[in-house]
Order: structure tokens, then C-alpha cells, then sequence
């Protein structure tokens, strides 16, 4: 692979909805660009840019990947995301990487619920953009729909460059509204257009559609604007000076269109993305801390060497692959570097540029270029690694929490020795994942944005590694409470042959507020009870509550004061008093009005607006309780506190409900009490629980 130098560089990422046509038009681009010899999917579903076993096997993208296509003698880092909502952090997290987008949307769909997260995506990290309505071949698509669909959502700053040939599977060209030509093209051709004059029937049309793209451009420019007023309209190359600026100023999103599946217009696009899309340079420096102070990192060469690593590959082969962005400075080939997070010396050996799941071995990188290298021994995802004299530290994206956890068990015991090396090895390559341990159910977790995302990671963990897990719903850790108070004494009295045991205890137990979990006090005087034996009680206590009273789950937020008590000069002892603890505490867990707590949830559900209705009735039926509501767009977003119990199931009842078209997210808020007959089933199924474990033990 060639060296580029940063002014001649693109990153790109492709970004929309699932199955909007993202890796066709990057297959598309990449035979255009004679990068590639095959235009579609190979028989077995793999294409450059797909080809992990997961994404083969469900024909859908799973994992941010990246192939390079020279164009006009620039490199273009084409960036394909996924689009679905359970594996959209790793689309965030990789657009990092990216100084532009192309925001695909569906030409029969139209803008979805995902389109507008992805856009969300690019302005928070300040990306200039452009819209391809993609898949214009295809029956019901339509190219006046879907725009308008764009602008409702994304407004009048979203404008056409493109007018469409022929309606869908007549569809074989566009109109360029700047320069004012027509481009045809052969179904399945290698992408590159036949020039002709606009057609009739287009000219009316074509013409309103450039008058309106001219006065566009130059509205936001007083030089233009002055130009335009005075001669009404502006030459091609003033349009094309003025779009660049406003596509770069993000004045303006520009709308092409496409068929990836046919390769229509990949030429169009990719001329686009190199005239009009900045460099990495022209995107500005990167924010930094260097020494505790927060500074600003020039995309230069000129730079002391930089680079920040954005996503991480587990190949059961070659190891550890990490993806990296050059932010400054070349980095070289066997370059000696700095782990910014732990301080460790890094050789990168053997640097590659991107091009799918290959490296293509290159001497040096400069400052935008993306590249990938591996083995290396203590760098993850949002390390940056850079020079020792001028330790630059890039921050990582930040992305939300898992919304859902299963409970993970091996198949056998050579399984569960494997397994939890297995686990960290993905959880290197996946962000959006979480395992651990609940200390209460004693289950190993494992956390995701959904019950696909987690069902991948199983089959990943059997195909790559062999280890073989289950998946079922986690217990719900339930906790017990109190409501009122008590006044109780437990006394612990047992003759022996020898020394006896005697220990006699009064304690008061009351509520304490929620989450203050567990307090002791100790009012004893006068010496009824020996100092060296309270500590007995108040662990004995513990180990009480520990156990629980109701149906076996821990009490929490009560308080206990023991004020009095007596004991044996002889007989007493720390046993004593720890077995007397545990007597007062179940005779005050009888009197103080015992209750079940249950874990409830902030629940964050985003879809179409006309399922609105549906999934708030759904949302009270599951005990939840709305907080709030707001829309954006096209998109209902729906704000709820609902117990962790009702929500088990909630991934697979919301895509039944919403056709896909929904997500949520979902994180811990607070412990409640559990109503009447819930806590009356949940009592008794851990009563017949515990008396079927105790019938096995004999």
C-alpha cells in the first residue's frame, strides 16, 4: 500500500440505519476505484468490509471495519458502521476515527430511528456530513419521499446535488444540479458514468432544483451572495468553491443518490468526498491532556508522534489487533512508543493500512491516516500512545452503559476453565460489554446492549475459542426491608457438659431511608453487657440479615441499637453473644413489619412517534412509571422508571411491538417496595425453593 500525506487524505465513515445499504455502497466504491475485482457479496456473504463468521452468517454488519480506495489520487478511508441499534456503540466509537460521514438512508424507509442517532453521532463530534438516499432501484423506493423525509427531520440545510434517472428499477443515473449534466451507468457496471445532456422531461424540474441549490450555497456567503444578486446565479466552479466551504462550515448537507446493489454513481460520490471533504488537518487540532493540563494537539507531521487507538480486534490467530488513528507526527514501521494510560513501552511492529480484515504492510503512516498493527502488549481501546518526552492523552468516547444482562454459565468444567479467558478477549474488542460477578445471586453476568448483542457474544465464545456457555434470564436481586420498629430480646442459653453458653441481648431495630443500607449503635452502660462481646452482636446481626427473613434475600436500611443485656462471668462468650444476635434479630424482623424490596430501572425508549401510544400502555403494564416525554424528529423518546422484573423481556416484546424500528437503554436507579402479591409469589416461590434444596440434601 502507498504512503499518503495528510492533505491527501479522507476519512470517511458510512453511517445509517440497518440494512440501509452501507456495505454495498463501500463494495461498490472499492470496485470503482479498481481496489477490488468483485462488485457484490462472495457466495459464502463475505464482502471486504463483512467479514466476521457473525456477519457472514446473519448478512449484517456487527463490527466497525475499514477498507482503503485511492480516488483522484487521494486515499480514501472508507468506514463501515453498523446500523442496527443493539451494536450502535461500536458505530460511535469508531466515528472518532472519522473527519466526515455519509449518512445512508433507505429510498423506501426513508429517515428511521437509527438515521437520526447516527446523526446525532456526527454533530457531537463536529462532522461535516452528506446524505445518500441509497437503494433507488429498488420497488416502492422513491426519491421525492425520502427527501422529504430528510428535510422534515434534518431540515432545509439538507439539499439535493442529485436528481434521479428513472423511477425505481428503472433508476440508472442522476442529474449533477452543479454542473448541470447527466450521468448514466450499466446495471452492475464498474461505476463510472457516461455523460449526457439532462434529459426533457428533467429539465424544468432540474433547473428549479439548481436554482435553489445556487441560492444555498451562496447564502451563507456575502461574497457569493453579492454575485448571485447581481447576475442571479453563479458559474459551476463558484457553486463548487462555495459548496466545499459550506459543506466544511456544515452550512449545508448535500443529498446524492445511489444504488449500491447496482453500483450507480459510486464515481459521483467518491469525486464528492474528495473535493468537498476536509482533510484531517482542515478538521483542527485534537484536545489533549499533556502533564495534568489540558492542550491542543496540531493534525501535523511537523508534531511530536501521536496516536490514538479507536477500536480493538480479538483474532484468535494474530491476537490483539489494534485499530489507530495518526493524530501527529509519521508513525514508523518497528516505532517505539508510550502507553499514555500505563506507561508501557509499545513496539509496533509490522504497521498496515486498513482493508478489511487484512493489514497491508506500508513503511510509515502520517498525521489523519488510519492504520492497524498487532500483538501489542497493554493497549486497548481509548489508549493513546505517543512519544515519551511529550505524553499527549487523548480522551476515550464515552458510551452508555449495557441495557440488559444474562446470566452466563459454562456447559461443562472444561468449559469453565476456558471461560473467563475467553470473555476478556472479547471484552477487549467490544466497548458496550460487561461481565462480572453478583456478589448477592453469586451468577456471572454478562452485560450488553441487547439480547442479539449478548446471543453474538455466545456464539463467538464457541466458534473462535470452543467454550461452550448458557444463557438465562439473571435472578432478580430482591432485597428485604422493614417498615415499622421493634423493641426484642434474644437470649442464647445451652447447657453442656463443662462450660455452657450464655448470651443475652435488648435491641431496638428501625428503618433507615433508603440506600443507607445498614446502621449499629451501641447505648449499653453500666457494663451489662462487656465491650469485647458488642462487636459479637453486631456481626451476629449481620450474618442475621445477611440470610434474610422473608424469602432469603439480604435486609437492608434498618438500624440497630443494642442498650442492654446481661451475661455469665463462665458461660458467656463471643459465640454466645453472636447466637443471641441472631435470635433478637429474627424476633425483630417478626414485629417490624418485614417487606420485599425490588431493583427498579431508568428506561429510555426511542422509536417511531405512531407507536408512541402502544409502548406507554405496555410500559404501565409492566408496573413502569413514565417521567417524562419528548420528540425529536420523527422519533418518540419515552422516559420511564419500571421494575427490573417486568423488563426481562422488553427487547424482544419492543421489536415485536415496533417492527425493529425501537430501542432503549436501561441502568439501576433505586430499590422499592414490591406490591402485595408480587412479594406473595416471590415469597413462596423461595419457600418451595428452599424446601426442594433441603429435600435433595437428604
Amino acid at each position: 500500500m502507498k504512503v499518503y500525506e495528510t492533505g491527501d487524505i479522507r476519512n470517511v465513515a458510512l453511517v445509517g440505519h440497518g440494512n440501509s445499504g452501507k456495505t454495498s455502497l463501500i463494495a461498490g466504491f472499492l470496485f470503482a476505484a479498481g481496489a477490488t475485482t468483485r462488485l457484490t457479496r462472495t457466495e459464502d456473504g463475505t464482502t471486504i468490509t463483512d467479514f466476521d463468521e457473525e456477519e457472514i452468517a446473519r448478512k449484517i454488519t456487527i463490527s466497525s471495519a475499514i477498507a482503503a480506495a485511492e480516488w483522484n489520487k487521494k486515499k480514501i478511508n472508507l468506514i463501515d458502521t453498523p446500523g442496527f441499534n443493539i451494536f450502535i456503540n461500536d458505530t460511535k466509537a469508531t466515528m472518532v476515527a472519522a473527519d466526515a460521514a455519509l449518512v445512508v438512508v433507505d429510498g423506501v424507509a426513508g429517515v428511521e430511528v437509527q438515521t437520526e442517532k447516527v446523526w446525532s453521532f456526527a454533530e457531537e463530534f463536529n462532522l461535516p456530513r452528506a446524505i445518500v438516499i441509497n437503494k433507488l432501484d429498488r420497488e416502492r423506493s422513491s426519491f421525492d419521499r425520502a427527501l422529504e423525509s430528510v428535510q422534515s427531520v434534518f431540515g432545509r440545510t439538507a439539499v439535493p446535488i442529485h436528481l434521479p434517472l428513472g423511477p425505481e428499477r428503472e433508476f440508472n443515473g442522476v442529474v449533477d444540479l452543479v454542473r448541470m449534466k447527466s450521468f448514466t451507468y450499466t446495471p452492475d457496471g464498474d461505476g463510472k458514468g457516461k455523460e449526457a445532456p439532462i434529459p426533457d422531461n428533467l429539465a424544468d424540474a432540474a433547473q428549479t432544483a439548481h436554482e435553489a441549490l445556487v441560492e444555498m450555497v451562496a447564502e451563507g456567503n456575502d461574497a457569493l451572495m453579492e454575485e448571485f444578486f447581481e447576475s442571479g446565479t453563479l458559474p459551476a466552479e463558484r457553486i463548487l468553491e462555495g459548496l466545499r466551504d459550506a459543506v466544511r462550515q456544515m452550512r449545508i448537507f448535500p443529498v446524492l443518490c445511489a444504488s449500491g446493489l447496482h453500483n450507480v454513481c459510486s464515481d459521483l460520490i467518491l469525486n464528492f468526498a474528495v473535493e468537498n471533504f476536509p482533510n484531517p488537518a482542515e478538521r483542527g487540532p485534537w484536545k489533549g491532556a499533556l502533564n495534568g493540563a489540558e492542550v491542543d494537539r496540531a493534525v501535523k507531521d511537523s508534531e511530536p508522534v501521536s496516536a490514538f487507538v479507536f477500536k480493538t480486534i480479538a483474532d484468535p490467530f494474530s491476537g490483539r489487533v489494534s485499530y489507530f488513528k495518526v493524530v501527529s507526527g509519521i508513525v514508523r514501521n518497528d516505532a517505539n512508543l508510550v502507553n499514555a494510560r500505563s506507561s508501557a513501552a509499545e513496539r509496533l511492529s509490522h504497521i498496515g493500512g486498513l482493508f478489511g480484515k487484512t493489514i497491508a504492510p506500508v513503511t510509515e503512516l502520517h498525521a489523519g491516516d488510519l492504520g492497524g498493527v498487532a500483538k501489542l502488549k497493554d493497549t486497548l481501546t481509548g489508549d493513546t500512545l505517543g512519544e515519551k518526552g511529550s505524553l499527549i492523552a487523548y480522551p476515550p468516547v464515552k458510551l452508555p452503559e449495557p441495557s440488559i444482562a444474562y446470566a452466563i454459565a459454562a456447559k461443562t468444567r472444561n468449559d469453565e476453565d476456558r471461560m473467563g479467558q475467553a470473555v476478556h478477549k472479547i471484552l477487549e474488542e467490544d466497548q458496550a460489554l460487561r461481565f462480572y460477578r453478583d456478589p448477592q445471586t453469586k451468577e456471572f453476568l454478562l452485560a450488553g446492549s441487547g439480547q442479539q448483542h449478548v446471543e453474538v457474544i455466545v456464539s463467538r465464545l464457541k466458534k473462535r475459542y470452543g467454550v461452550d456457555v448458557e444463557l438465562h434470564a439473571p435472578k432478580i436481586p430482591y432485597r428485604e426491608t422493614i417498615r415499622g420498629k421493634a423493641d426484642v430480646q434474644g437470649r442464647h442459653k445451652k447447657q453442656t457438659g463443662g462450660h455452657g453458653q450464655f448470651g443475652d441481648c435488648w435491641i431496638r431495630m428501625e428503618p433507615l431511608p433508603r440506600g443507607e443500607k445498614f446502621a449499629f449503635g451501641n447505648e449499653v452502660f453500666g457494663g451489662a453487657i462487656p465491650k469485647n462481646f458488642i462487636p459479637a452482636i453486631e456481626k451476629g446481626i449481620v450474618e442475621a440479615a445477611e440470610k434474610g427473613y422473608l424469602a432469603g434475600y439480604p435486609v437492608v436500611d434498618f438500624k440497630v441499637i443494642v442498650y442492654d443485656g446481661s451475661y455469665h462471668d463462665v458461660d458467656s462468650s463471643e459465640m454466645s453473644f453472636k447466637l443471641a444476635a441472631r435470635k433478637a434479630f429474627k424476633a425483630a424482623m417478626e414485629s417490624a413489619k418485614p417487606a420485599l424490596l425490588e431493583p427498579i430501572m431508568n428506561v429510555e425508549v426511542q422509536a417511531p412517534v405512531e407507536y408512541a401510544g402502544d409502548l406507554m400502555g405496555d410500559m404501565n403494564g409492566r408496573r413502569g412509571r413514565i417521567s417524562g416525554m419528548d420528540t425529536k424528529g420523527g422519533t418518540q423518546i419515552i422516559k420511564a422508571q419500571a421494575p427490573m422484573a417486568e423488563m426481562l423481556n422488553y427487547q424482544n416484546d419492543l421489536t415485536s411491538m415496533t417492527q425493529g424500528r425501537a430501542s432503549f437503554s436501561m441502568e439501576f436507579d433505586h430499590y422499592d417496595f414490591v406490591p402485595g402479591l408480587q412479594a406473595d409469589k416471590i415469597i413462596a416461590a423461595a419457600k418451595a425453593a428452599k424446601t426442594g434444596e433441603e429435600e435433595e440434601e437428604e
